[in-house]
């Protein structure tokens, strides 16, 4: 197992060198000119030049790279262009709301969606089989920001339920933060859900043909001691290989869900960074995106041994 763990992080070291490549290329694909923007409309092109020398967009692409990667290794991800603040600092003001909102997403979405897909694969060709996927089809269709709309407006406007936006850190109490969140991650969960839920599904009905489920029936055990300690345990593999990849869905979908809900989180810190052209704040946070779900996947490969013992490394 140590030796699995230092070569996968040692796989992990050339993975994020290519991401901080294309990170950084952002500077040079994108249109736009940070020290245009920064001089402002009124700048000679000397101004420009003089910005664009300090910046040090002037010199050789190894170059700078080069020196944005050992900023890097220290720490140091730049200051923003528009704010004129450390990119980690502002980073670690937005990271809290979109921790909260994808962590509420995650615990909803797995603990509906997986006990969907067993029921799912229990009952099959029924009625509830049919219903149940069809919501997840439902689910998986629907983009994230129609859903949010919709529940905003029912929920909040017309039943006054919930507040319609905005976010309160959980030091202000827990239904207060708590209550923030039901609709941003109800809707961002939907297709998290639709997911794991077929995922889970299939993977059960594979599971509920094999002969030592057909042993244990024999052996008369119930229906939950079969679904739930035999065919769900032996599925578990597939289901949270899907569980981390859909990792990535929920970084996506809170770019949409924090701006519908305007939840004061990297998605719209990255949103705002965009129109504002600030690209050492989109490169920051792309880079933690990335090496966050880098560092997902790799701690669901480690799991893998816990679920099923015959896997070894």
């Amino acid at each position: 197992m140590l030796i699995y763990l230092l070569k996968r992080l040692l796989t992990t070291v050339p993975v994020m060198l290519l991401v901080g490549l294309f990170v950084f290329s952002l500077l040079f694909v994108v249109p736009g000119d940070p020290a245009a923007m920064i001089a402002g409309d009124q700048a000679s092109i000397a101004d420009i030049a003089r910005i664009r020398a300090s910046l040090g967009l002037d010199r050789p692409f190894p170059v700078q790279f080069w020196n944005w990667l050992w900023r890097l290794a220290h720490g140091d991800l730049g200051q923003s262009i528009f704010s004129d603040q450390p990119v980690t600092m502002l980073i670690g003001q937005r990271v809290g709301p979109t921790l909260s909102l994808m962590g509420m997403t995650m615990l909803v979405s797995v603990g509906l969606a997986v006990p969907m897909g067993v029921i799912a694969a229990w009952k099959a060709g029924s009625l509830i089989d049919r219903f149940l996927m069809a919501l997840a089809v439902l689910g998986f269709s629907l983009p994230v920001f129609v859903v949010g709309y919709m529940l905003a407006y029912v929920f909040a406007l017309n039943l006054d339920w919930l507040p319609v936006q905005g976010y309160v850190p959980m030091d202000d109490g827990l239904w207060p933060w708590l209550s923030r969140l039901i609709l941003p991650s109800a809707s961002l969960g939907c297709v998290y859900v639709a997911l794991i839920a077929r995922i889970t599904r299939a993977t059960m009905l594979e599971v509920l043909t094999q002969d030592y489920v057909r042993t244990a029936r024999a052996k008369g055990l119930g229906s939950a001691s079969i679904l739930m300690i035999h065919a769900l345990k032996n599925a578990s593999v597939p289901i949270v290989t899907v569980i981390g990849l859909g990792i990535a869905l929920l970084i996506g979908g809170t770019v949409v869900t924090e701006s519908v809900f305007a939840i004061p989180g990297l998605g719209r810190l990255t949103i705002d960074a965009i129109l504002h052209r600030d690209y050492p704040v989109i490169q920051g946070v792309v880079l933690l995106c990335s090496g966050t779900y880098v560092l997902i996947n790799l701690l669901i490969d480690l799991c893998y041994n816990l679920l099923d013992p015959r896997i070894r490394y």
